[in-house]
């Protein structure tokens, strides 16, 4: 079983994470800003550890990561804060954190990143604009590391069930899916470490989760 380091633990995909991979036995450390988002975070089988992107600096963030076999970035500022938090959270803050991965000496990293063929043909906001962009550069900074890692690109992020059954491929047709199944993916991906260096598209589909990620 793996211990696993989640970024982001307190969001809908972290949650979800959280709680699958718990049920599998494995040992999640659950970073989240709030105090009163711990006793949630424990009760769905994690070890809660406070922290703040805005706040930390590197070498404190890789003393939280030490002896943890993977780092999943599941953090986002959502929309919430303008241009300005989406560049603080989702492109510094990875940044941050694969720098304290490097530190701690983290071996693999898990990100969560944004499909590219987003908001295609609509019209679409500065913001919505920025926060591509960034997500884009997260992409390559990571990409460059040397770490080992993964991006995983959802596509329209939803609240229904997880259904267990996804579409995942290098270059797949856009579409949504499930925040649950997406959790369920980045799973499959702590599981399966020989599925490295990969750039992974995810929607909706009728293939088991474990079964389309061991195909990748």
């Amino acid at each position: 079983m793996s211990r696993i380091f989640v970024i982001g633990a307190a969001g809908k995909v972290g949650r979800a994470l959280v709680q699958q991979a718990a049920a599998r036995g494995h040992r999640v450390v659950a970073m989240h800003r709030s105090a009163e988002q711990t006793p949630e975070l424990s009760a769905l089988g994690a070890q809660p550890v406070q922290g703040d992107l805005l706040q930390l600096q590197a070498d404190a963030l890789a003393t939280l990561m030490q002896g943890s076999d993977v780092v999943v970035f599941t953090a986002g500022a959502g929309g919430k804060g303008g241009t300005a938090m989406t560049d603080a959270i989702d492109g510094r803050g990875l940044e941050l954190a694969v720098a304290a991965a490097t530190l701690a000496q983290v071996p693999r990293f898990l990100l969560v990143s944004a499909f590219p063929e987003a908001g295609r043909g609509k019209h679409l906001s500065d913001t919505f604009e920025n926060y591509m962009a960034v997500k884009k550069a997260a992409d390559v900074h990571l990409a460059s590391s040397s770490l080992d890692w993964v991006i995983l690109r959802p596509g329209t992020l939803t609240d229904a069930p997880g259904t267990g059954r996804v579409h995942a491929g290098l270059a797949i047709a856009y579409g949504e899916v499930p925040r649950a199944d997406v959790a369920a993916a980045l799973l499959a991906l702590v599981e399966q470490p020989q599925v490295s260096r990969r750039i992974i598209e995810l929607t909706g589909g009728q293939t088991p989760v474990f079964e389309a990620v061991h195909r990748l």
